[in-house]
């Protein structure tokens, strides 16, 4: 008994101590981060850049017509986080007594239809505390119903210029490590290497390799993944994009080396700078055809007050 309180005694130290360090990133306070450059109403955030602009400019890359679909399937073998689900169940509702004998079918679908598959974060997903993005306060906007703030049915149409930033082809490798944390250089060097720069109101995907494993091995998917750190998010989202994207779960590294840390990449995008996160992407494709930027094109489905979509995005060249 005694050997068990020292043990006890000794893993509590240990762990005291690890808190007793500060944490590598904090969320800036409310009077630093609010309101938004967008204004203190703003619900938009990133997507106030859909302008007829964008628009114009990501068509000026269509030069084939090919479209590339960027969305796995939504089915049984997907990759689910935590105890999300998707279970289908086909209806084979009634047969038409008419002379022309129309049959019917249908299904019903039982899902976080928001956050499974390739799926697009709204601004209500993440908060600090009870703070959303531009300082809006959770207790006050929301209810059963849904969110009275953020909803996804208003973000509408995006289509701008998209860019993939090829990091696995830039280290040479098919997919990266399991826990590998993308800096600033290797940003910097995949962009260099695909002579390609950033533009405010982009699409920004991030290649990792990882989607090899969506549908395959679910298990080590979602266990960990690659993904850009902190220093890395901070400086894409200095460059202003539309929206961050990648082939993993969450976008982000996970874990994130910081242990204090939990997906402090989703409060730097979606609370701190109200840039949207789009996860779970079928990049592969655009990195074989070393398709570098493009049309990007989605649509968010219409869930009134929801904080995120399930969504089937296309690059189009």
């Amino acid at each position: 008994m005694k050997a068990f309180t020292l043990g006890a005694a000794i893993a509590l130290a240990f762990s005291a101590a690890a808190y007793a360090q500060a944490p590598t990133w904090t969320v800036p306070s409310e009077s630093q981060r609010c309101p938004s450059k967008w204004g203190a109403a703003d619900e938009r955030g990133s997507a106030n850049h859909q302008k007829p602009a964008a628009v114009m400019n990501a068509a000026k890359l269509i030069k084939t017509g090919e479209v590339i679909e960027l969305a796995h399937v939504l089915g049984p073998s997907m990759a689910f986080f935590g105890t999300r689900r998707f279970d289908m169940h086909t209806k084979r509702t009634f047969m038409n007594q008419f002379s022309n004998m129309r049959g019917s079918n249908e299904e019903i679908i039982i899902t976080e239809l928001g956050q499974v598959g390739t799926q697009f974060d709204g601004f209500a997903h993440q908060t600090h505390l009870n703070s959303w993005y531009n300082c809006q306060k959770v207790d006050e906007n929301s209810d059963r119903t849904g969110f009275k703030k953020f909803g996804i049915h208003n973000v509408g149409t995006l289509f701008t210029r998209g860019v993939l930033i090829d990091v696995a082809g830039f280290k040479g490798v098919e997919m990266l490590g399991d826990n590998y944390e993308i800096t600033v250089e290797d940003l910097e060097g995949a962009l260099k290497k695909q002579n390609l720069t950033l533009q405010p109101g982009d699409a920004v995907l991030i290649h990792t390799g990882w989607g090899k494993l969506y549908g395959k091995d679910n298990p080590r998917y979602v266990k960990s993944c690659p993904g850009i750190g902190v220093p890395a998010a901070l400086w894409l989202a200095a460059k202003d994009p539309m929206l961050l994207g990648a082939d993993n779960w969450p976008v982000e590294v996970s874990p994130n080396p910081d242990k204090q840390l939990s997906l402090p990449v989703h409060q730097i995008a979606l609370v701190v700078n109200g840039i949207h996160l789009l996860e779970n992407l079928k990049l592969d494709e655009l990195a074989q055809k070393g398709v570098g930027e493009f049309a990007f094109v989605m649509q968010p489905l219409k869930i009134q007050g929801g904080s995120g979509s399930t969504v089937s995005p296309i690059a189009v060249r």
